[in-house]
């Protein structure tokens, strides 16, 4: 093993159990549920949350380690929704990426198998406060079903926090492009749109017709994962992801869920802020592109990227943000950041990383918030965490265990930083 300084070139040693009580107290508790509390106190024990509150309330006599945070702000752990993390290592070695698989329909691929805990990316993304992922399959037009792990574990058994709770599904396109990454292209209609929403539809109606059957010893493996789909509403049962964009297809693809009975989560959802009435009205949450982009359109406001969490905040929809680019992860708090620089508020910036996705994802009971009775998923900063010229996050717990938050980053950044200071 080599290390410089501190820092280690070995795979970081996932934690262990919280072995005694500890209570952060001093600092500014961001929630997530829209509040904070100033000179706050979190108390945490096994791994649960049991105290949640003011500094001058606390009994630091029934915690044996007391962590001044004065000065500090204490986060809950910020969930990455729709990525590839652990399921992507190098982008150009095709041995490395397992996120998709061949064929058209896949509802029954299950992401969660595939997720590598040994990743060398997952460090450097928990070292801005990422703690959660949801790992998502790409590819296809249902490309399978994604799951919520913890990045701090020894296999994929251990990170799961929960399986297979949503099938993803991409929404045909409008327009189709004819060009090929920066060379030029001509935009033109998808004359083969209606026919593919239609299959969509067909396929939609054999597994809803196959989940109502009764049970057979045949089973087909791509309805089976469909089944969770079409459970009544008093039972939690899987979510349909949809990545659409324009805002007709994202009403047809709202209409389209209503009829079929199944919840829905738009993805991308681009122009959700022209159609800010309709979604409310049908309480749809959407999981939108990152702030830091270019617009859509060429006739859109140059800042729409970075002003439409405003926007949606402002119509009283629940979204959650993301970055499409696996590598990213680590920006997601600053994406975040930026909205907070375009008026939306700080706190409900951080509630889009925090318990809103847990709540799309199902997990909100868990993770998501400081709150008593839920998981000890939170880190202490140095900084504002949203604020990447500020952000030190200083220390990060995952059910209560102290992580390392070294990483190859910081490694390379010890080794260069000697070399020359030495010269």
């Amino acid at each position: 093993m080599v290390a410089i300084g501190n820092i280690s070139f070995a795979q970081n040693t996932p934690a262990p159990k919280q072995s005694e009580s500890i209570l952060i107290f001093g600092a500014t508790a961001h929630l997530g549920t829209g509040e904070a509390i100033e000179n706050s106190a979190i108390g945490f024990v096994d791994g649960k949350i049991t105290f949640v509150g003011t500094a001058d309330k606390a009994d630091k006599s029934a915690f044996t380690k007391v962590i001044n945070a004065e000065g500090k702000d204490v986060y809950p752990g910020f969930i990455a929704p729709n990525n590839q993390l652990g399921l992507v290592e190098i982008d150009a070695v095709r041995a490395t990426r397992d996120d998709r698989e061949v064929g058209f329909l896949n509802p029954n691929i299950r992401s969660i198998i595939a997720y590598n805990t040994d990743s060398k990316v997952t460090p450097t993304i928990r070292s801005n406060g990422v703690l959660i992922s949801q790992v998502t399959p790409r590819g296809g037009r249902i490309s399978g079903q994604s799951s919520v792990v913890q990045l701090d574990a020894w296999n994929w058994e251990d990170a799961a926090v929960k399986t297979d709770e949503g099938i993803w599904m991409s929404w045909p396109r409008y327009y189709t492009w004819t060009g090929w990454w920066a060379e030029p292209g001509e935009i033109k209609m998808n004359k083969d749109y209606k026919e593919q929403v239609q299959q969509i539809k067909d396929y939609f109606t054999e597994a809803k017709a196959y989940a109502n059957a009764k049970p057979s010893t045949e089973k087909n493996l791509k309805f089976e994962a469909m089944k969770g789909l079409f459970l009544p509403k008093s039972i939690k049962g899987k979510t349909l992801y949809v990545d659409v964009d324009f805002a007709k297809a994202m009403m047809e693809v709202v209409n389209f869920a209503k009829a079929e009975g199944v919840k829905v989560v738009l993805v991308g959802a681009n122009d959700a802020w022209m159609i800010t009435d309709f979604l409310k009205k049908n309480d749809i949450s959407l999981i939108i592109s990152q702030t830091h982009r270019l617009p859509s359109r060429e006739d859109e406001d140059i800042d729409m990227p970075f002003k439409m969490p405003k926007l949606l905040s402002d119509a009283g929809i629940t979204f959650a943000l993301s970055i499409n680019d696996m590598w990213q992860q680590r920006n997601l708090p600053f994406q975040a950041g930026h909205a907070v620089g375009y008026g939306l508020d700080y706190e409900k910036a951080v509630q889009a990383i925090t318990l809103n996705p847990a709540k799309m994802m199902g997990v909100d009971k868990m993770v998501g918030s400081l709150e008593i009775g839920k998981s000890a998923t939170l880190f202490i900063s140095f900084g504002d965490a949203l604020d990447m010229r500020t952000c030190i996050i200083e220390q990060a717990f995952i059910d209560g265990r102290d992580i390392d938050l070294n990483n190859k980053h910081k490694a390379l950044y010890e080794k260069y930083k000697a070399k020359y200071e030495g010269q």
